[in-house]
């Protein structure tokens, strides 16, 4: 027989089995409840975010519904002195018009400017900028094609002038052609020049500035033509911005805050028109004038 003391022991075990097994099960009731929950919550999250990406959809579903829905209008685009009819919804972006034009004309979307009474924004619809059947749109931009052929000419350019030059370059403004202008100094009506900062274009010509032969030289940049024009006192030259090849511009040593910049309108570097003093905070905006930002 089994003592007074063997029996407790064999129940205290017994006991603390029952105890283990209770808390056991409790543990796996909590589990289970916390899986429900976690899988509850997910479908949850998960269906919110169908309903709003199905939300969202239908939202550009009926914007574009909207768009399509609008009246229409035929207008005018003029590039290059040719000109395109084009017939869209009024509610139209300048960025759908851009995407339209790109197999017309041939000119990226990126690389066009839309003049409706100055420079479009994407957007911005047809229909807010009053466009109507009696409106010509100018359209700013050089061709793919061109932009190609221009790079190939400087790349082969820079490739000869290098192999002929010296390991060392020397400063533009330390050559003779230009060191007989520089040397006149600043001049009186010159416009003020900022390092470290880019400006736009202002909306009326860059002048005080000088050309070779160190005569007064003013630059208009008439972006509805697509022209740059080049004043003097004598005459204003007016150049068709896809024919100039490439531009070169180098800080004036001493006089950072102006730049020598170099407008090349041939094949060679011969034909560059150069003009000095111009404010280095312009300079990137003229690159970008001319070449597209």
């Amino acid at each position: 027989m089994e003592s007074p003391e063997e029996i407790n022991g064999h129940s205290e075990a017994k006991g603390e089995t029952k105890v283990a097994e209770c808390a056991v099960k409790e543990e796996t009731s909590e589990c289970t409840a916390k899986e429900n929950t976690i899988e509850s919550s997910v479908k949850e999250i998960t269906t919110e975010s169908v309903e709003e990406q199905a939300t969202e959809s239908a939202d550009k579903d009926e914007v574009c519904d909207l768009i399509l829905d609008s009246p229409s209008v035929e207008f005018t685009i003029i590039h290059n002195k040719d000109k395109y009819m084009v017939s869209m919804p009024l509610l139209s972006t300048i960025a759908q018009l851009k995407d339209k034009l790109v197999d017309m004309i041939g000119v990226p979307s990126k690389m066009q400017k839309i003049m409706i009474k100055g420079l479009a924004k994407d957007d911005q619809t047809l229909e807010s900028l009053n466009v109507s059947s009696s409106s010509k749109i100018m359209v700013v931009g050089a061709k793919l094609q061109d932009i190609v052929a221009v790079s190939v000419a400087n790349v082969e350019e820079e490739s000869g002038s290098s192999k002929s030059s010296s390991s060392v370059k020397e400063p533009l403004c330390k050559k003779k052609l230009h060191l007989k202008v520089l040397e006149r100094g600043i001049p009186d009506d010159a416009l003020v020049g900022i390092l470290n900062i880019k400006d736009p274009l202002p909306p009326h010509p860059l002048s005080g500035m000088l050309n070779k032969h160190g005569g007064k030289v003013r630059l208009t940049f008439k972006l509805e033509v697509d022209q740059l024009w080049i004043g003097t006192k004598e005459r204003t030259q007016k150049v068709a911005m896809n024919t100039i090849r490439h531009v070169v511009s180098e800080p004036i040593e001493g006089h950072e805050e102006y730049h020598i910049v170099g407008f090349q309108l041939g094949t060679t570097e011969a034909s560059r028109y150069w003009v000095y003093w111009v404010p280095a905070q312009y300079v990137d905006s003229i690159k970008e004038a001319i070449f597209g930002g």
